[in-house]
């Protein structure tokens, strides 16, 4: 028995997470640039949308590595191809968060405390968006239940 080919069952799951994803980005924005700008100024409000914009830029990657590899992988999750993919971008984005903060840490036009509270708000936000999306998602396994087959033999008791 192959695996099912999970590229149709999972593909509008992940469009859902990429939008919910964009609308926490607003509500970051929005949030994060206001209490920034009220608390440290510009480089306060700064500070908020940068971290915006990388909380975003993250969910998406992952999102998008994950749709990528599954069309790569032809819809198997089970193959070599799509983990490489998903754990190739995931070492991507850790290499490019560690660069970006290094970068910003001594900048005087961006509040570090800011930006890295926006951050963590954005992580802690889409791995809601993720469960949630998940969980309520109705995604087909492949496996045939009792009861599943059309033919009543397959489903007589045994003597």
């Amino acid at each position: 028995m192959t695996a099912p080919n999970a590229l149709d069952h999972v593909r509008p799951v992940f469009r859902r997470i990429i939008t919910w994803g964009a609308v926490l980005a607003v509500g970051l924005a929005v949030v994060g640039g206001v209490v920034g700008l009220l608390v440290a100024g510009g480089p306060g409000l700064v500070g908020g949308l940068l971290g915006a914009v990388l909380s975003v830029v993250f969910l998406g990657l992952t999102a998008v590595s994950v749709l990528v590899a599954l069309r790569v992988s032809g819809g198997q999750m089970i193959s070599g191809a799509f983990f490489g993919i998903v754990m190739g971008t995931w070492l991507l984005k850790f290499i490019v968060f560690i660069v970006v903060l290094v970068l910003l840490r001594d900048r005087d036009w961006v509040d570090f405390p800011v930006l890295a509270i926006v951050i963590i708000a954005g992580v802690v936000g889409s791995l809601v968006i993720d469960v949630v999306a998940v969980a309520k998602a109705r995604i087909p396994i492949g496996v045939e239940l009792p009861g599943d087959s059309a033919s009543p033999e397959k489903d007589a008791p045994r003597n």
